[in-house]
């Protein structure tokens, strides 16, 4: 057990609205999440003294303080990378309270996808980033957008494919995950998509980049989410059951590369690829516990094939048998063995950089999930599969 772990514990979690074009401003979004995951704590918005977000957000702290009037905030920072931040906010924020930097720290993202995107303009303001390649040749970068590979979807593609190659994983397998996501965002009244759809559906959907197909993809959508992470003593006064974090970590591998690795001949997906495997043996060793101990996962999905590839890099299953656990029905509720993204995931409920996962994750601990895990009392929550990462485990106060 660390120094981090077990010494904070989540009290409050608020959501917005998820939809399309709704017409606000993150601001605006940021503001009613943190005002939603305090009034779910039953904790005065005031007595926030931390706040916590990805490095690409929009909306500032000073933004934050200045629009809700906190009054003393005595902790901010930024995790790096886009999704792959989606649980390392929360890490961050664990950390501010267990080292006394903070007693509560709200850690939030709000979106507008609705904004207009221009080529040439700034990648992080709203919009598509890859629309604004104008802007955006230099660095790594330059390697692969005059090349075509100009945005996630091409660069996961080239991963599928390649794991297809090597393990023999079939698109079907990546299509069985999104028929499974959307079947629990039928569940969901937060959740946009909450029509169900068959593998024929996602036969017939249209192919983006491929094996990538429409359903395959997060959706493009408004909205914000925010978690409030406190003290276990402070947490165990609020009405709301505390959800502990029992630990995080945060890694990149040894070859950095935020997706994909162009800059090898070859790519076997072991420990140089990503920092999935660095980053569960620290969570792990943390908690105290191994991967046979997690009831349900919540795992970042820009594109459902990165649902397999997690499972591997987290020790649920060996190196290429991501896509047969998958087929095997083990990530589907209510019969799976780990029911994976029990909210709809990023293609059925929304997409807000995966940091819609983590309310998922409390309210399976809570008991309260319109997917319920029966008897959940550990709960995964990773950051995407590109470098650098993060992920928390969450388990009961």
């Amino acid at each position: 057990m660390d120094v981090v772990s077990g010494r904070s514990a989540i009290a409050g979690i608020g959501e917005t609205v998820y939809g399309k074009n709704l017409g606000r401003s993150e601001l605006d979004l940021a503001c009613e999440a943190i005002v939603a995951a305090c009034a779910d704590a039953g904790f005065p918005v005031q007595e926030v003294d931390g706040i916590v977000s990805y490095h690409i957000e929009q909306v500032s702290e000073e933004a934050i303080v200045h629009a809700l009037g906190l009054e003393n905030c005595s902790f901010m920072a930024r995790t790096t990378s886009g999704g792959g931040g989606a649980a390392s906010v929360v890490g961050l924020a664990a950390v501010a309270v267990a080292s006394g930097q903070a007693e509560s720290v709200i850690a939030f993202r709000a979106r507008n996808r609705s904004k207009g995107a221009s080529y040439g303009g700034d990648p992080n303001q709203g919009g598509r980033p890859w629309e604004k390649a104008g802007r955006a040749v230099s660095g790594g970068n330059q390697w692969h957008h005059p090349f075509g590979v100009a945005s996630p979807t091409h660069e996961m593609a080239l991963i599928a494919r390649r794991h297809m190659a090597l393990f023999g994983t079939t698109a079907e397998q990546f299509g069985t995950q999104s028929v499974a996501q959307r079947f629990h965002a039928s569940h969901n009244p937060r959740a946009i998509m909450r029509t169900p759809i068959t593998l024929d559906d996602w036969h017939n959907a249209r192919m983006i980049a491929d094996p990538i197909r429409l359903v395959d993809c997060s959706l493009e959508n408004d909205g914000a989410t925010a978690i409030l992470v406190t003290t276990p003593e402070r947490a165990r006064d609020l009405p709301q059951p505390p959800v502990t974090v029992l630990a995080q970590a945060m890694g990149a591998g040894p070859i950095h590369v935020a997706l994909a690795d162009y800059f090898r001949t070859s790519s076997s997906f072991d420990e140089r690829d990503f920092a999935g495997r660095h980053i569960a043996r620290q969570l792990f060793a943390r908690a105290g516990c191994t991967p046979a101990d997690v009831d349900v996962a919540a795992i970042f999905d820009h594109f459902t094939m990165a649902v397999p590839l997690s499972l591997e890099q987290y020790g649920f299953c060996g190196l290429g048998e991501g896509g047969p656990m998958i087929e095997s029905g083990a990530t589907r509720w209510p019969d799976g063995a780990l029911p994976v993204n029990t909210h709809g995931g990023s293609n059925g409920e929304g997409f807000i950089h995966g940091a819609n996962h983590v309310p998922e994750a409390v309210r399976q601990i809570r008991g309260t999930s319109t997917c319920q895990v029966a008897g959940a009392e550990v709960a995964l929550v990773t950051g995407a599969i590109s470098d650098p990462a993060g992920a928390v485990l969450l388990g009961r106060g």
